[in-house]
């Protein structure tokens, strides 16, 4: 105030009296504090200039020695859209990260107060070759902007992130479809520098990460395995890492779209049993009708797999089923066989019962001799030799019918139906759900089990 007060007195000395306050205390007359966001332009500048860093050379080894440079990697998978056993491909959106040490990038943090530097453009530093080998289609994402970014850290590490969806290629064994497991691999190795210059290795901790809550349609990520895969050719040994992602196929839609709806069209042509012999219409009708939609329905399935060379556990399922309608089918055909058999054997002993009875009624000695008009003698009246045949046979079977059946469950039951035809329809009410059931045994405890056995 002191100061002020001679200021006044003297107006010659305010200047001078301003500057020293100014040097004695900067902060009281400073416009603001230092923007050290301001700073990145001068810093980049600096480490990036033409001719101190040259983006086409690779950063050196380790402790800046001449050895392989590393480069570490992670992924984080943000969604699976398909899995397509027909061409047999996946779809994956994941966010792909790289990081290295390059120190010809360190910088002034100036106290702490920057921590990295943001770069958009991957072409102002150098970038690993890293490549997907198993890759079909990909492409960035640049809506609204590129989902890139390259962060420069001050002791030279630097940071490489990018969005990117891929549509690689899944080779599949289904011989267990629909009760398989697939593994779907994502392969990248490097493309130009071999393992003298460039190494890749997983980061340490958790190098693949997963979305939460991850549906699939038809499939379950049960778990994803890291691990590396080094490539030998003639121009020397390729860094390579892979990822493995173990899928399980959902059961429940098959069983509802595909095993259900064969069970009851196998039991559908089980009706047929329970029809009356005579209603030919009726059962007809039925077993070409279920024949048919079991053809179809098995065309269908067909359609949505690869025509592979080797069964497959659902080509064993539909193969029997239509087996078993096709039986349904013949067992009508064998029915109306035997029970038009049957009409012609009743018409045989009724014919021959009414020849037997009007003989028994004709007198005996009138049949032995009969006057010849051109001789004078009496010739016997002989029956044909066909006809005495079949009267013995007609006999037997008589007599065959009238012995006391033995003593076998079977037999007696079978004995209440008279007729071939309606035994035959009889049998196949018991025999086909008895072998369809012993057929379900068989094949769920077979692809259960081998199932597990190749998960383990």
């Amino acid at each position: 105030m002191k100061f002020l007060k001679a200021a006044a007195m003297w107006p010659g000395v305010l200047p001078l009296v301003v500057l020293l306050i100014f040097l004695v205390h900067p902060s009281r007359c400073s416009p603001g504090k230092v923007n050290y966001r301001e700073k990145e332009k001068e810093v980049l500048d600096d480490i990036l200039g033409e001719k101190k860093y040259d983006a086409r050379i690779r950063p050196s080894g380790e402790n800046g020695t001449d050895g392989p440079a590393y480069v570490q990697v992670n992924i984080f998978v943000r969604s699976i859209s398909k899995i397509d056993d027909v061409t047999m491909e996946y779809s994956v959106q994941l966010t792909f990260r790289e990081q290295w040490l390059d120190e010809r990038l360190k910088f002034n943090d100036f106290g702490g107060r920057l921590k990295y530097l943001t770069l958009t453009e991957s072409t102002r530093v150098w970038m690993p070759d890293l490549f997907f080998s198993n890759e079909k289609e990909g492409h960035f994402h640049e809506i609204i902007m590129p989902n890139v970014y390259i962060r420069i850290f001050p002791h030279g590490s630097v940071l490489y992130s990018i969005r990117i969806s891929l549509t690689l290629s899944c080779p599949m064994n289904l011989k267990l479809y629909p009760l398989d497991r697939q593994t779907c691999s994502l392969r990248m190795a490097s493309y130009g520098w071999t393992t003298d210059d460039l190494v890749f290795v997983w980061k340490e901790g958790d190098p693949v990460q997963v979305v939460k809550n991850l549906h699939l349609p038809r499939f379950t990520l049960e778990k994803y395995l890291t691990d590396y895969c080094n490539s030998k050719t003639n121009t020397g040994e390729y860094s390579c890492l892979k990822v493995d992602l173990l899928f399980k196929r959902e059961f429940s839609y098959y069983l509802i779209q595909i095993y259900i709806p064969c069970c009851m069209l196998v039991i559908v042509s089980w009706v047929s049993f329970w029809l009356d012999q005579s209603a030919v219409p009726a059962r007809v009708s039925l077993g070409v009708t279920t024949l048919l939609t079991m053809a179809t329905q098995t065309s269908g399935i067909n359609a949505s797999l690869p025509p592979v060379s080797y069964t497959k556990a659902i080509d064993v399922w539909t193969g029997v089923c239509l087996t078993f309608v096709f039986g349904a089918l013949l067992e009508f055909a064998l029915v109306n066989y035997a029970s038009r058999s049957d009409m012609h054997r009743e018409n045989i002993k009724k014919k021959y019962r009414t020849e037997i009875e009007h003989s028994s009624s004709v007198d005996p000695t009138t049949e032995l001799l009969e006057p010849d008009s051109s001789t004078n003698f009496q010739m016997p009246l002989v029956r044909h030799t066909e006809d005495s045949m079949t009267m013995d046979k007609v006999r037997q079977c008589e007599v065959h019918m009238m012995q006391p059946p033995k003593k076998n469950c079977c037999r007696s039951w079978l004995s209440k139906f008279p007729t071939r035809s309606k035994r035959i329809d009889v049998i196949s009410r018991i025999t086909f759900p008895l072998v369809f059931a012993l057929f379900n045994l068989a094949y769920w405890s077979t692809y259960l089990f081998r199932e597990e056995a190749e998960n383990e």
